[in-house]
């Protein structure tokens, strides 16, 4: 087994370091943010992940996994270094490397014998030589030559399931120029190749594409069935049906084919646009890619045209309250980058409109990501207090307690029976019985 040690101790870093961890390796994860170590050292895992404190916990009980903030003093014993920084995105849509160059050039200026350094951060085309050369220029400034390998192996993760899919991976791609440094990451991933997992062996380009290409490609998918709900809503089909049909075709398969207000998070919308900037730094137009950034926009902005036109006949937003259900991006995860909500939330305020929310885990987040609306937004602490006296229902994450309100109390509870139903958890038959007026999108 290796001994690894994981500079960032972000969402990637810190799922990446305890599952390895898991995986019979020695793990240290680096962060300069001391008051994180802190945390991670007295066992408080500072995002929401389900199942990640488990195995946080037994690693460091087990002593495989330990915390660091001077990735200096822990750099000596570790044969592998993975860079797991942010790459956040820049003003033009690249993404903004401070991070990682920060990281490759004290690497360079502590290397003292022969690394694997891994790329794990989303990076665009071209990233794994900026890193050697950064390396190579810190290394030649001490006057030193010292061998080592850049790797890329990108991370496919998705926020609410990550533990499970870092142990059980579709595939473990590797990209690199050195069979020495690929043999390593297969010790690495050790306890997956064993079991048959696929691993792809590329050129350092091509991994990081492949990174960029997938997320790309779901975004895309989303995107086409979120249009053609539009649609459907216009000439009175059912996307749900639809969808389901498509999702038969075995070229297409059903997943993803969801429609709703809209992708967010961490990576669609970044890796998006950094994947279209890299287009436009070859020349090469992307032009499904661009599309697909501006309808993705278009989609969040809808949801809230779509509140405002069932209010036209009750005298507009202005002065009614809104109860939102679901902050987060999606389900199982506090994080907010990008998400819908923030679009919907945003919209409504601004029309007049006052707001009481609730999430089972994005509250602290919504706090701060939302502060300049704060005078018109109450957060509330579960879905019922949410929905009494407001006038309209909006659900926008599709948590699983959602799923099964007691639509009685739920009646009872709003000024007017509205509600819009943004992921379709709900059947509009059912709801229009019961005496609702039922907005989905697409049914």
């Amino acid at each position: 087994m290796s001994n690894i040690t994981i500079i960032g101790t972000g969402y990637v870093g810190l799922v990446s370091g305890a599952c390895l961890a898991d995986f019979g390796n020695t793990v240290t994860c680096i962060d300069t943010n001391t008051e994180k170590i802190a945390d991670l050292k007295a066992g408080r895992i500072p995002i929401y992940e389900p199942g990640l404190e488990d195995v946080v916990v037994r690693n460091v009980a087990a002593g495989r996994l330990q915390f660091h903030d001077r990735l200096a003093e822990r750099m000596g014993d570790a044969e592998v270094l993975f860079i797991a920084v942010g790459t956040p995105p820049a003003e033009d849509g690249s993404a903004d490397l401070v991070y990682v160059e920060q990281v490759a050039r004290e690497i360079g200026k502590n290397l003292k014998d022969y690394k694997v350094i891994v790329d794990k951060s989303t990076v665009p085309v071209g990233t794994g030589q900026k890193v050697k050369g950064w390396i190579e220029d810190e290394l030649a400034k001490r006057k030193v030559q010292l061998e080592f390998d850049v790797v890329s192996n990108p991370e496919f993760l998705r926020e609410g399931a990550a533990v499970q899919d870092f142990m059980h991976p579709d595939r473990i791609v590797i990209g690199s120029e050195s069979e020495r440094a690929a043999n390593v990451m297969k010790d690495v991933y050790r306890s997956l190749y064993l079991n048959q997992t696929p691993f792809l062996e590329t050129g350092i380009e091509t991994a990081e594409m492949i990174k960029y290409a997938s997320n790309a490609f779901l975004a895309v998918k989303i995107t086409f069935i979120n249009e053609i709900a539009n649609l459907c809503e216009k000439v009175g089909a059912n996307v749900q049906d639809v969808a389901a049909a498509m999702g038969r075709d075995g070229r297409i398969s059903n997943k993803f084919l969801h429609p709703g207000p809209g992708y967010g998070g961490s990576c669609f919308p970044k890796d998006t646009l950094a994947l279209a900037k890299t287009g436009r730094d070859y020349d090469t137009q992307l032009s499904v890619i661009d599309a697909t950034i501006l309808a993705n926009e278009n989609q969040k902005r809808r949801m809230v045209k779509k509140v405002e036109r069932a209010f036209e006949n009750l005298g507009g937003v202005q002065g009614k309250t809104i109860a939102i259900l679901g902050l987060s991006f999606k389900p199982n995860t506090d994080d907010m980058r990008e998400a819908p909500s923030i679009t919907v939330i945003e919209g409504l305020v601004k029309g007049g409109a006052n707001i009481k929310a609730f999430d089972p885990a994005a509250m602290e987040e919504a706090r701060w990501r939302l502060k300049e609306y704060k005078e018109n937004i109450s957060y509330c602490s579960n879905e019922y207090e949410a929905i009494e006296g407001s006038d309209a229902l909006v659900i926008m994450t599709e948590w699983n307690q959602f799923r099964n309100l007691d639509m009685t109390r739920i009646k009872n509870g709003l000024a007017h029976p509205l509600i819009f139903d943004m992921r379709n958890i709900y059947r509009r038959a059912e709801m229009e019985e019961m005496g609702f007026t039922y907005h989905g999108v697409g049914i």
